[in-house]
């Protein structure tokens, strides 16, 4: 779990650093998310700061933090702006159940069978959202109450902060990498700033981020099915998207580091961390993947620096409010620039052209989809385009070698998977009226993956046997001599030949 004395001196520096830096990025991210779900800010950091120091202890992927996500304030927004923020806490204790429960049946492990392109898409989709999200910092409140754009002065020493943060986070490293850029980035701008007084916007302007620590509050919603149908079909999809979310960055970590997370772990950690956030008047939260890419960049690959995270975001509440609320928005926005920037899989558009044209269409859409509309539904659709793709492309790769032998029996050798989308071309490879008298179809180089394929071998065993021809049927798993009708008497069983593997149908048990 975690133990302070397995960490080595440098270790514990790294963590706690990025803990901070970490824990600054997330403040004006938290206010933001709460502010577009309509409750307080102090209830978008009160779940940063549960949701990000449960899943750090007992997540299955140290490094990776949690906290209050913009996927998922979306959704919150239309139920409490017509129940309240209640229903919203007891929608979070729902959802972290749900979380559970998925965790407990361990399905998080088919995140592994989410395809490449996918997961190309989801994360140069996410880049450009994090980087699209910061604009909204570059406006303020007109006379008539509505948000223009910024202009004059104030413009222009927004865009300079900004430009100045992000040099620094890639200079400073070839001074020293004593402290991460990042962090030092952010000390030096507020300095300035204070120092030479610049009028630009702080984390003050977003709102108040002063006050105390949650306390422990059964959500003030009536106990009936009434309350559960208004909170159940938020809860599912909110569960589904912080789950998405969660796994998607898990294996983004994975791949970054050459490591191994554990998804049912993580799901189960982020279902218990929902569960208390909602106890505790918090908006509910997952992974995070802008901060999780500072923490990984940082070189912070342990427990301790979400811990170190929770700690410090705790504190900017208890303690120091005054001087954060100084920091200037600039600051912060310039951090998260390079963040998207470092997100970005750059890699990928040197692929246009080297790849199937499928896997780039799925990756565009996923992409796509992730910026206009919604994460989950990008992903749900990225993998049943890749299925559909899959499906398409294996129906076409089923072919078969013919051959006579001495007795003049005439031999199909099958190669390829035989499936629902595959069925109607396996027909079309036979020639049932010239065929001789015995045929002999040989499964060997081939995989009979569903009930389809098992209805496709019968209606070929009907067709050769209305012709007065006898059909020879090898290599064929057990179970398809489990399911087979008309066919079961054609097959030839060979104990120590026949393959063995499981049909894809209901009659199996």
């Amino acid at each position: 779990m975690f133990a302070l004395n397995n960490y080595s001196p440098t270790e514990i520096k790294t963590n706690i650093l990025s803990g901070i830096t970490v824990a600054l990025a997330m403040v004006p991210e938290a206010i933001a998310f709460a502010l577009i779900a309509h409750v307080s800010p102090l209830t978008g950091l009160y779940a940063a700061i549960i949701v990000c120091l449960i899943t750090a202890v007992f997540g299955g992927r140290p490094g990776m933090i949690s906290g209050a996500t913009g996927a998922l304030a979306v959704v919150m927004v239309a139920l409490v702006v017509e129940h309240g923020v209640e229903f919203l806490f007891a929608t979070v204790v729902l959802m972290g159940i749900l979380q559970t429960i998925f965790a407990l049946f361990k399905l998080g492990k088919f995140i592994r069978m989410v395809p490449y392109p996918v997961m190309l898409g989801f994360v140069n989709g996410l880049a450009i959202v994090i980087f699209m999200a910061q604009f909204g910092h570059f406006k303020e409140l007109g006379s008539d109450g509505i948000a223009v754009w910024m202009t004059g002065a104030s413009l222009y020493t927004m865009l300079g902060l900004t430009g100045l943060t992000v040099a620094l986070i890639y200079v400073f490293p070839l001074i020293t990498k004593a402290i991460p850029s990042s962090l030092a980035s952010i000390i030096i701008v507020s300095s300035l700033v204070g120092f030479f007084g610049f009028d630009t916007k702080t984390v003050g302007d977003l709102g108040s981020i002063g006050g105390s620590l949650p306390v422990f509050s059964i959500p003030d919603v009536p106990l009936n099915w009434e309350t559960l149908r208004i909170v159940l079909p938020y809860s599912f999809l909110l569960a589904c998207i912080g789950l998405i979310e969660t796994l998607l960055t898990l294996n983004l970590i994975d791949d970054m580091t050459d490591t191994r997370g554990r998804p049912n772990k993580e799901s189960l950690a982020q279902g218990f961390a929902n569960i208390v956030t909602g106890f505790f008047g918090g908006m509910g939260g997952c992974a995070m993947i802008g901060q999780s890419m500072i923490n990984i960049n940082n070189g912070a690959l342990r427990r301790l620096s979400g811990i170190a995270t929770a700690v410090f975001l705790a504190a900017f509440i208890l303690f120091l409010s005054e001087w954060i609320e100084l920091i200037p928005l600039a600051a912060l926005i310039g951090v998260m620039f390079v963040v998207a920037e470092k997100t970005f899989e750059w890699g990928s558009l040197r692929l246009f052209g080297k790849i199937p044209r499928e896997d780039i269409f799925v990756g565009l859409l996923v992409g796509g989809v992730t910026i206009i509309a919604d994460l989950a539904i990008a992903v749900i659709l990225g993998v049943i385009v890749s299925a559909l793709f899959f499906a398409w492309s294996h129906a076409k790769k089923i072919e078969v070698t013919t051959s006579t032998n001495k007795k003049g029996w005439k031999t199909y050798e099958l190669e390829g998977t035989l499936f629902f989308a595959s069925a109607k071309n396996f027909h079309e490879l036979f020639d049932i009226q010239k065929d001789p008298k015995d045929v002999v179809v040989d499964f060997k180089g081939s995989r009979v993956a569903d009930h389809s394929a098992i209805m496709a071998i019968d209606n070929l065993a009907n067709k050769y046997k209305a012709a007065g021809k006898k059909l020879h049927l090898v290599h064929l798993s057990p179970d398809c001599l489990d399911i087979l009708d008309t066919a079961k008497s054609m097959v030839e069983v060979n104990l120590l030949e026949d393959p063995k593997y499981h049909i894809a149908d209901d009659k199996i048990s």
